[in-house]
């Protein structure tokens, strides 16, 4: 069901109609419901968040001038990598469907970074990653505390280090710690 599912994703951008990857997985999630809505919904979009980090992070290492934000893009491209290819497994053995791509509001906000460059890409990015660390840190800290199903509990909460890491390496890049 799982592999059905992500099939539907594979083959968006063909006519009008295609429907957000998030939103199909969702959907999915919901008619299968293999595990409770909150671990599914946390895995959609801990799924959506990651592939974000992974693509602003490449966007990084091209558009940044800092070489301090260039290597944070290049640790993000590495560890949120590594994090979603884990929820993947994860996702697979508890028959969770997961997006192959980014929400459309997500891709928005991808492109509209993807247009700036040097100092002015920085700082959005400073920006950005700041702001979103600190929510993932809250909904992470929030499945791991509260999860119904203890496999995506877990992952939640050994993920969480790694991005406590990643919101002290932004700090410090934003002078703000």
């Amino acid at each position: 069901m799982v592999a059905l599912s992500l099939g539907l994703f594979s083959c968006g951008g063909g006519g009008e109609t295609r429907q957000d990857t998030v939103d199909s997985a969702k959907a999915v999630n919901k008619e299968v419901k293999s595990v409770q809505p909150d671990a599914s919904n946390f895995a959609v979009n801990a799924a959506n968040g990651g592939m974000m980090e992974v693509e602003l992070g490449r966007i990084a290492q091209e558009n940044a001038s800092s070489p301090r934000v260039k290597a944070f893009g290049a640790m993000m491209v590495k560890d949120h990598t590594d994090a979603g290819n884990e929820l993947k497994g994860i996702a697979g053995a508890l028959n969770i469907a997961v997006p192959d791509s980014v929400s459309d509001a997500t891709k928005k906000e991808i492109d509209k970074l993807k247009m700036k460059k040097g100092k002015e890409f920085d700082k959005m990015y400073v920006s950005m990653m700041l702001d979103d660390h600190k929510k993932d840190i809250a909904e992470f800290r929030k499945c791991a505390d509260n999860c119904s199903d203890s496999t995506i509990k877990a992952f939640a909460y050994n993920t969480l280090p790694v991005l406590e890491k990643h919101l002290d390496s932004i700090q410090a890049i934003a002078g703000t710690k």
